[in-house]
């Protein structure tokens, strides 16, 4: 059995949308952000970095959220999450979940935490001013890759589809949103039909009355 140490609406909710997807036996283990639970001793013992999520299967435990839903995808290659070697759509999928991870991601995080990127506290409002025009841009470029496009990568659900809906869930609040964006709406609300996507976020309490 899997064990998945999460808290709600945080970078585990991509590994807790492959779980569900993949319908195995898992355990959900509760990191409490609000008490700091994640830098606590016990938690680092499994997860040095002190950051959510962390995944226990059997004595293999893996942090890291993109890592975290590879390493389940490659477990059940059955249900093609990730395209297979030889697949031409396996490079594509490789761009496009580091895009995601290394790049939206990684902007967003300093859109939501300024005050960690600068030693000057009033310069934080201008960091989130210039950081919401970065990741508008790439959210629109994803609004053109979505053009007459079900998936973002080939003709199949894959990570990078659950990846793509959780950093739209973060980025809801923008002044632009993912729901402004007609391709983009299109496709996140095609998403949230998925019963794995409805799984979680009921479990994590997330409406997705805006999704429908």
């Amino acid at each position: 059995m899997y064990q998945l140490y999460y808290f709600p609406l945080n970078a585990s909710m991509a590994p807790h949308f492959i779980l569900e997807m993949l319908k195995v036996d898992f355990e959900l283990v509760k990191v409490d952000r609000k008490t700091s639970a994640q830098k606590s001793s016990d938690y680092l013992a499994l997860n040095p970095a002190g950051r959510i999520p962390t995944l226990v299967a059997d004595e293999l435990v893996i942090f890291e959220s993109a890592a975290i839903c590879i390493h389940l995808a490659e477990s059940h290659p059955d249900c093609q999450l990730i395209p297979q070697v030889g697949n031409p759509d396996r490079a594509k999928f490789f761009q496009w979940l580091m895009y995601l991870t290394n790049t939206v991601q990684a902007e967003l995080m300093v859109y939501f935490y300024p005050q960690k990127h600068t030693t000057v506290t009033s310069y934080s409002a201008n960091i989130v001013e210039a950081q919401e025009s970065r990741i508008t841009e790439m959210f629109e470029l994803l609004d053109k890759e979505l053009a007459k496009k079900e998936f973002l990568v080939g003709e199949t659900i894959t990570i990078c589809d659950f990846y793509l809906f959780m950093l739209a869930v973060w980025a809801d609040e923008m002044k632009k949103p993912p729901l402004a964006f007609s391709n983009l709406a299109k496709y996140l609300r095609a998403l949230a039909k998925q019963q794995a996507i409805i799984n979680v976020c009921q479990k994590e309490n997330l409406s997705l009355a805006d999704y429908q």
